[in-house]
Formats: C-alpha cells, structure tokens, sequence
C-alpha cells in the first residue's frame, strides 16, 4: 500500500506545485471514509473547466507516462486522462468542469495518511454522491462501508440534494431510493 501512497504524493505534489485544484476520489478516498479495501490505482479530479482542458492534459502528459496510444486525444474526447506515476501506479485522471464537481474540490480536504504523507480526498459525502451515480456492485459495496463507519456524521440532505438531479437526468430514481434505505439502517441500527 505503500506504493500507492507514494505514487498518491506524486500526483498530490505535481498538482500542487502547479496551483491545480483537485482531489482524490476512489478507492483512496474509500480508505479514508470507509471500509479499507485493496485499491491498484489512483482516481483524481482536476479542476479544468470547459476550454482549458487541453492546457492541463499537455501538462499532465509531459510529466507523466501515458497508458494508452493518444492518451491526450482520449482525455479531450472523454474527459478522463490515463496515465501512471513514476513508479507504475495507474492513475485516471477526471477533468473537472461541472459545478457539482467544482464543489466538490472546494469541499476537498487533507487528509494525514502517515506523518510525511498527507493526501487532498473529496469529503465522505460526495464520496457517496459518485459511488452511487456510478451504480456498479463494488461502488454499492463501497457506500454500504462508508454509511456504516460514518454513520450520523453524514450530511444525508447534502447528499441527497447533490444526487437528485444527476439520478433525474438518468432516469434512476431507485439509486436514490437505495441509498436512503442504506443511510436509514444505519440511524436505526441493528
């Protein structure tokens, strides 16, 4: 885990270094709210913008090797930029542009992992909002860990108003529903 770690301060540093706002989203940010779980790679959200994108992908690719032929143009096309560290760790990288995402990186906070290592995760809250509007299995796996070691620490109203129009521009109101079942359980109890 260490390796990762390791590979996270890269990432954290480069942007860093360049005045980015970002975040961590993923597995990393799971080891911090919730149940810790095997991750292999590193999820980030860069704040880019619409019409900036392209300065932060030619950036990005002068300094980190990319993991795919034309990773740039992937990035442009998709919004997601794949690369890895220095040391192999894979690393999908979000270009941030909408205004939930925006807030989300305001919300971002450090988190001090060891004393010489100290990571910027989403919060715990919008945490949940991508786990659930990503809707696979391990994300549902995920949720159910974070809602049982954050408990009544979560703001459920924030994350119920931040999930509601990304579920209504799907069609996926039972998403919503599940998740108020899991975060009633939890209030509730055994």
């Amino acid at each position: 885990m260490s390796g990762l770690y390791e590979s996270a301060m890269e990432f954290e540093a480069f942007f860093r270094a360049r005045g980015w706002r970002f975040c961590f989203i993923g597995g990393l940010a799971v080891l911090r709210w919730g149940v810790p779980r095997i991750t292999l790679d590193v999820d980030i959200s860069v704040l880019t913008g619409w019409d900036d994108t392209e300065r932060y992908v030619d950036e990005v690719v002068r300094h980190f090797a990319a993991r795919m032929n034309d990773a740039a143009a992937f990035a442009r096309e998709n919004r997601v930029l794949l690369v890895k560290s220095s040391g192999g760790t894979p690393a999908d990288i979000s270009m941030a542009a909408l205004p939930f995402e925006e807030e989300v990186i305001g919300r971002a906070s450090l988190w001090r992992v060891q004393r010489e290592i100290a990571l910027t995760t989403c919060s715990a809250e919008d945490l949940l909002v991508y786990k659930a509007f990503a809707n696979r299995a391990r994300d549902w796996d995920d949720i159910a860990g974070i809602v049982r070691r954050q408990g009544r620490r979560l703001n459920e109203a924030q994350v119920m108003g931040a999930l509601r129009p990304l579920c209504e521009a799907r069609g996926e109101s039972e998403v919503m529903e599940r998740l108020a079942r899991l975060m009633r359980q939890t209030e509730e109890g055994p």
